[in-house]
């Protein structure tokens, strides 16, 4: 199937944008229009999310959220062919340089970046690249689930790794972080930390978007562990196929904080981001399926241990 699937991709993305961007307004009319792509959870999503927008406000973020989905599907494909020239026109990285000297000045080997489903997050990965051009010495890499078909699973870590980042699995990311380490390698490691885990990997919960939310904290266990720098990257999308990065740093020292409090920021941040933009978000992903009371009554029953507060 992988060998069907690149070649028809890998044709599409020979497209120069224009013709791309009539796809995606195709795409849109189909996908929004006619089959409404898991429009109840995104409807769901949004209402929750913003109880002050009227129904006309949150109509159009939905119609926004559809034409960006669209566009990033057809970007997306374009990475298969996409120049280093190109890329840097168009997914502008701000504070690049300040990371990799914090890293040099503070004498540190980790720098860890939260990053979310915002934005195209697939084009962020040219951010080893970026990396690279400061200080070819610094390994650039990004944690990734595996996706269960195995043929689309190999397409995207082909695309993930045109920009010289290295795909780490999520089951593998402590082994390659505590190798990295004996071998005295600097790192610069993105980590898309707004996904929920499940039932069995909830620790904390918190209050994200007025919802109780399950969270995933093992950035910041393991930045605690590496003593790693911790960024956070706002992105903007400036316009049509062009975005902006801007890499800030959101702690001074890991170890001073305590547990779950640079779990907490990072979502303050992200929920700053998600209401400047809101359409750029992945709202089509049931982010809210497992619930605060669904875990009490589990714990209650004994199906799980009551790890999360």
């Amino acid at each position: 199937m992988y060998y069907l699937l690149y070649p028809l991709v890998w044709l599409v993305s020979c497209m120069p944008f224009k013709v791309l961007y009539l796809i995606s307004d195709f795409l849109y009319v189909l996908v929004y229009k006619v089959i409404k792509y898991r429009y109840a959870v995104i409807d769901d999503n949004l209402r929750k999310s913003f109880p002050e927008k009227t129904e006309v406000e949150i109509k159009e973020i939905i119609r926004q959220y559809y034409a960006f989905f669209c566009d990033y599907l057809v970007e997306t494909m374009k990475l298969c062919t996409m120049s280093d020239k190109q890329m840097k026109e168009r997914m502008e990285f701000v504070g690049v340089e300040e990371m990799v000297q914090a890293l040099d000045q503070e004498k540190k080997q980790f720098a860890f970046i939260y990053l979310a489903h915002y934005g195209n997050w697939e084009w962020i990965s040219s951010l080893s690249a970026r990396v690279i051009d400061v200080n070819p010495e610094i390994t650039g890499g990004h944690i990734y689930h595996p996706l269960r078909n195995e043929a689309f699973n190999r397409l995207f870590l082909k695309m993930r790794s045109r920009f010289k980042g290295i795909n780490i699995p999520m089951k593998e990311t402590l082994r390659f972080i505590m190798t990295q380490k004996r071998l005295h390698k600097k790192t610069i490691i993105g980590f898309i930390a707004d996904q929920g885990p499940k039932w069995n990997s909830i620790h904390h919960w918190l209050d994200f978007m007025g919802r109780r939310t399950a969270v995933f904290t093992g950035t910041e266990t393991i930045a605690k562990r590496v003593d790693a720098l911790i960024f956070y990257t706002h992105v903007e999308r400036v316009s049509r196929g062009h975005y902006r990065c801007i890499i800030r740093r959101m702690v001074d020292d890991v170890t001073r904080y305590p547990d779950f409090q640079i779990t907490d920021m990072y979502f303050r941040h992200l929920e700053h981001s998600l209401h400047v933009q809101p359409a750029i978000w992945l709202w089509s992903h049931k982010r809210w399926k497992r619930t605060y009371e669904q875990y009490v009554q589990l714990v209650k029953d004994g199906v799980i241990s009551r790890d999360g507060a």
